[in-house]
This record gives C-alpha cells, sequence and structure tokens, in this order.
C-alpha cells in the first residue's frame, strides 16, 4: 500500500483547506497566552526553601508544610501543572494540524 502525502493533498475536502489555516493561527494564538500565563504563574510563586534546615536539624513539621494544597503556593503550584499540561496538548494538536495538511508554498 503506497501512501503518499501528494495524494492525500489531492483528496483533501475543501472544508479543511479553508479551516486549517484559520485553525493554526488560533492555536498558536493559544499558545502564546498560555505560554505568557506560565511565566506569570511561575514568577508568583514563592521561592520553595524545603530542603534548607535538614542540615542544622531544624523540624518542619509546622501548620504551614502540612496545608500547603490549600494556600496560595498550592493553588498556584496546581495552576502552573494545568497550563503546562494545556501547552503540551495545543502543541501536538498544532503538529497534528500539519501532519493532516502541510503547509504548501
Amino acid at each position: 500500500m503506497n501512501l503518499n502525502i501528494n495524494n492525500f493533498i489531492s483528496t483533501v475536502a475543501p472544508w479543511m483547506v479553508t479551516s486549517f489555516p484559520i485553525i493554526r493561527i488560533v492555536l498558536i494564538a493559544l499558545l502564546g497566552v498560555c505560554a505568557i500565563a506560565l511565566v506569570v504563574c511561575i514568577f508568583l510563586q514563592p521561592a520553595a526553601a524545603d530542603g534548607s534546615g535538614a542540615l542544622t536539624g531544624q523540624a518542619s513539621d509546622t501548620y504551614y508544610s502540612k496545608n500547603k494544597g490549600s494556600n496560595f503556593e498550592g493553588i498556584m503550584k496546581r495552576v502552573s501543572i494545568g497550563i503546562s499540561i494545556a501547552i503540551a496538548v495545543i502543541a501536538i494538536l498544532f503538529f497534528v494540524t500539519l501532519r493532516l495538511y502541510p503547509v504548501t508554498i
């Protein structure tokens, strides 16, 4: 079975020819917005000093350390993970559109 990309391009539906460039522009715009949001989210997170008390023998069992998930730091960590996953999915979708209908110049 011969799978040639030129045969696929000649049999592409007309709606794909007009909509895929628009879909790519939207995906790139979403990728840019998510990237900026991720940078802002990471800059808003406080600096972590988790292992600094291990050398001096300080205990780290405080109320703050046990409840990190419910405070600002925990929320920002979950938001940054969510935005990172969104960036990965959008990038994969963008490259799938390139594979389905490659850009011809």
